[in-house]
């Protein structure tokens, strides 16, 4: 497995993004949350600041939608240019219509489970989409310590994607650093959001390249 790091700018200087965009370029992809204040307690940003990070980066976009109304909004991130999007299957209505649609419009589709959603229900739907997310904490907040209880459900999760494959990738999110990355990485994960780990470095992009070493050392 390739291993994959998409540092989250939600634990970056919004004031700052492009500079924060640029502090990464060894960045396989920049992780963007949008939180609509619904679907998760928490409000970040939208369409027009995907956008605009578009034209201020080479580094392709992985938008994680926490919205209520995925179904609506996903293509649209599509079409701004993400290369990514990903919806919370507790979220959408017509997923298989959703993710279709993003693929259509040239991204990748990706699904999202939340800690207590399983992922054996899901099975079905792998055809449909080009990652799995499983959130490695509750969802709407970063910063979150990580949970351990899920490391099971990324071995179950990496075995599913082996019977149909083994082409999706297999992304975890939520108190990724250097002290779990390797556990995720052991337990089948290949792309690895993290938040704090890397913006909250004193050098953002070697903590990408410690990261990626430590995935590497552990991955399958």
């Amino acid at each position: 497995m390739a291993v994959q790091i998409s540092p989250s700018i939600l634990a970056a200087d919004f004031a700052r993004l492009a500079d924060e965009a640029a502090a990464v370029p060894n960045a396989d992809w920049l992780h963007v949350d949008v939180m609509d204040y619904h679907f998760v307690p928490n409000l970040t940003l939208g369409l027009p600041v995907v956008e605009a990070l578009r034209k201020a980066t080479a580094t392709p976009l992985d938008c994680h939608l926490m919205i209520a109304d995925p179904d609506r909004w996903a293509p649209a991130y599509a079409e701004a240019g993400a290369g990514s999007v990903t919806i919370h299957a507790e979220a959408a209505k017509a997923p298989v219509r959703t993710l279709r649609e993003i693929r259509s419009l040239g991204a990748r589709a990706g699904l999202a489970l939340s800690p207590a959603t399983a992922v054996e229900p899901y099975e079905d739907l792998l055809g449909e989409i080009d990652m799995l997310l499983l959130m490695t904490v509750e969802p709407g907040f970063g910063g979150q310590k990580f949970l351990d209880i899920m490391l099971p459900k990324i071995r179950r999760a990496r075995a599913l994607i082996e019977r149909h494959g083994g082409r999706i990738w297999l992304q975890v999110d939520g108190g990724v650093d250097a002290e779990t990355i390797g556990r995720c990485a052991e337990a089948g994960a290949d792309v690895f959001v993290a938040g704090s780990a890397v913006y909250g470095a004193a050098d953002p992009a070697a903590a990408i390249d410690a990261l990626r070493a430590t995935a590497a050392s552990q991955s399958g």
